[in-house]
């Protein structure tokens, strides 16, 4: 306890709060689809497919937004982008609570998109609160500041709850007293001390045009543009990418040619992917696979968000330890069991809930720990990485629900959707062995590093 005391002393202990209510509350509007899905469903017709593909289009709007939202931090002051994201993502419950009918499938479509800015918050609220502390704790940091992962406990608490008695549409209001608290900390505490470069006009043309193209895109893959059935969802993290890609400035583009880069988006599109991806579609898998009611599965929705963004921090700490690359060894190699044991055996309700749990643990654990590594590798550009790497894990977490609603439509079971995951956390558990000794040369704090180099001259063993 004395040591996380004096971590968070050494820096802005109010602007990493700041940070953490931006994103905590960015997190709760951005997945609010997942818990209300069931009663949306009862108003809006929509087969299994239209359902994984309504709760996903905010994950990938966000995915896709980081990437440019991240570049708009790199030349840019965090406290008002960050100001600028809150009141977008309100948009949604603004539209919602004051809309006078049930909104069409295609206008929550459009709505999705803007959802997806509040998750985009997580490619200004890391470096930001990272820019306040020295290097030494930025594992714990960063860890602190993405717990606001538990914003997805309030979704599961808050809105299933309040859709039962007032409408979903109403529950969605819900959200907007959440949003003035983290504008009012943004504005009195926030402090952004991240090195900035490149143009600030351009870089919010590019955000903007990316905004644009996604709500462009969205509405072409409902309309069939991109061929029929499920070809154009299955495309359109592909086109969302290339459009934020397209414009950002040629010189940030080069990370995209390092194998490392690629690497690393891959483990977190199965860490943070999987926490955000299942976040959204769990209360539809208890209830299909376990006909468990509604408010009961919004509950055990927000139990399981709890436990893996509660275990962030733990993660990031555990690797400034030991280095986010030994801890993602092993929690890609549980993540991708819990898979497989789930696509081999789909578990009854109680074995089910405990490997979701166990799931959940190694989500939120290897969230910290892919952090870690981001601004070890990737000194002076921890925004733009920021953004990319968490886009990666936003694409991950559209997948997820997408595929399973086509393997539910198709197979009538999720356990191709299952298999197919563990297989993608194997490829990434190899690919990490494989890198393991080359990452570890500056992955390793430099504290750990010291006394290892000469433990004779120092009179004592180093604890590596």
């Amino acid at each position: 306890m004395t040591t996380l005391l004096n971590s968070l002393k050494s820096g802005n202990w109010r602007a990493l709060l700041a940070c953490f209510l931006y994103f905590d509350t960015g997190f709760t509007v951005w997945v609010m689809f997942g818990p209300l899905a069931p009663f949306i469903h009862k108003d809006i017709a929509m087969s299994p497919a239209q359902l994984g593909f309504l709760v996903a289009v905010p994950v990938l709007a966000a995915a896709i937004l980081r990437v440019t939202l991240g570049n708009l931090y790199q030349a840019y002051d965090g406290r008002r982008v960050a100001l600028m994201g809150v009141a977008l993502s309100a948009i949604p419950s603004v539209v919602l609570l004051l809309s006078p009918a049930a909104p069409s499938y295609t206008l929550l479509l459009v709505l999705g998109v803007f959802l997806g800015v509040g998750g985009a918050s997580f490619a200004v609220a890391l470096p930001m609160a990272g820019s306040n502390y020295p290097p030494k704790v930025q594992g714990l940091v960063l860890g602190l500041a993405a717990a606001g992962n538990i914003g997805a406990v309030l979704d599961g608490f808050m809105f299933p709850g309040i859709a039962d008695h007032f409408g979903w549409a109403r529950a969605a209001g819900a959200a907007l007293p959440l949003l003035g608290i983290a504008a009012l900390a943004l504005y009195f505490w926030a402090h952004d001390l991240g090195v900035k470069s490149g143009s600030a006009p351009r870089a919010l043309g590019s955000f903007l045009i990316t905004l644009g193209g996604l709500l462009v895109l969205v509405l072409a893959v409902h309309g069939g543009v991109f061929g029929a059935g499920k070809t154009g969802v299955l495309l359109l993290p592909l086109l969302g990418a290339l459009l934020a890609i397209a414009v950002l400035p040629a010189h940030y583009r080069s990370v995209l040619t390092e194998g490392d880069t690629w690497v690393v988006m891959l483990v977190y599109s199965i860490t943070f992917g999987g926490f955000v991806g299942m976040s959204s579609y769990v209360t539809t898998l208890l209830i299909s696979l376990y006909q468990m009611p509604k408010l009961e599965a919004g509950l055990f929705m927000s139990l399981l968000a709890f436990i893996g963004a509660l275990v962030r921090p733990i993660g990031g700490l555990v690797a400034d330890r030991i280095s986010g690359v030994r801890a993602l060894v092993l929690l890609l190699a549980a993540i991708a069991a819990c898979d497989f044991l789930f696509a081999i055996w789909m578990p009854p309700l109680g074995a089910g809930i405990a490997i979701l749990v166990i799931t959940y643990l190694c989500f939120g654990l290897g969230n910290g720990a892919t952090f870690q590594l981001v601004p070890q590798r990737w000194k002076g550009r921890t925004g733009l990485m920021s953004g990319i790497v968490g886009a990666a894990g936003g694409i991950g977490g559209f997948y997820l629900p997408v595929i399973m609603g086509i393997a539910k439509e198709s197979t009538g079971s999720y356990q191709m959707g299952f298999a197919t995951f563990g297989g993608i956390a194997t490829l990434a558990f190899a690919l990490v062995v494989l890198h393991r000794t080359r990452w570890l040369e500056w992955a390793l704090p430099k504290e750990t590093l010291v006394p290892a180099a000469a433990p004779q001259r120092a009179g004592m063993s180093a604890d590596v």
